[in-house]
């Protein structure tokens, strides 16, 4: 089964709690947040206080993309805040193993994106700890850019390394292109200003849920 996670980076921020209600309602079961320091990656969206007051209002499970320097400093107080799966970039990680680790030891499910110049060769040592792998088809910091194609074929060799793992892909990601992505082996797609644009965020959703079933 393939899920969407909308990704509210792309929500009205003076409206949130509604959007997430909004594609809720409509079907999404995860809800993808993603936390940036303005120094892993070149901008500045939201933390601790947002991913707080964001749980009470989230049914499904919150997804938290840490692009962030130094992930380990905040993974217990995330998973404390309610995080459900937390995402680390293999590139801010010294000693991934034990990043891993400890997301798990908070309780939390253990995720590793790789940017689009990375290439999977560095999970094979670690990916059977993980829970997802994120492929990031975008490099990460901004919203709105366009799809990456080599990613494809990422998606393809993360699951030759793992079949049963959960595929995340992030980034440039519209109704245009989403079957050929899914079709590469992606099985979690996040999409921000595809579902949020023009405020017909619930339509968009079922629009990629049609697409997904058939």
């Amino acid at each position: 089964m393939t899920h969407l996670a909308p990704s509210i980076l792309a929500a009205d921020f003076s409206n949130l709690r509604d959007d997430i209600k909004k594609v809720e309602d409509a079907g999404v079961k995860y809800m993808h947040l993603d936390v940036m320091d303005g120094h892993f990656v070149p901008n500045i969206s939201f933390g601790l206080p947002v991913i707080k007051s964001l749980r009470a209002h989230i049914k499904g499970i919150m997804d938290v993309h840490l692009m962030v320097t130094n992930p380990d400093h905040y993974i217990k107080e995330y998973t404390n805040a309610g995080a459900d799966i937390i995402t680390v970039h293999y590139e801010a990680c010294i000693h991934l193993n034990r990043t891993i680790e400890l997301i798990k030891t908070n309780g939390a499910k253990a995720a590793v994106a790789i940017n689009p110049a990375t290439p999977v060769s560095v999970l094979v040592d670690i990916i059977d700890y993980l829970d997802m792998v994120l492929v990031m088809s975008v490099n990460p910091g901004f919203g709105g850019q366009k799809f990456i194609s080599n990613t494809l074929k990422k998606i393809r060799q993360v699951k030759e390394l793992a079949p049963n793992i959960l595929v995340e892909v992030d980034g440039g990601i519209t109704l245009m292109n989403v079957k050929e992505i899914t079709q590469a082996g992606a099985n979690l797609i996040v999409a921000g200003s595809s579902v949020f644009e023009e405020g017909r965020s619930q339509e968009n959703v079922k629009n990629f849920y049609h697409i997904f079933e058939r």
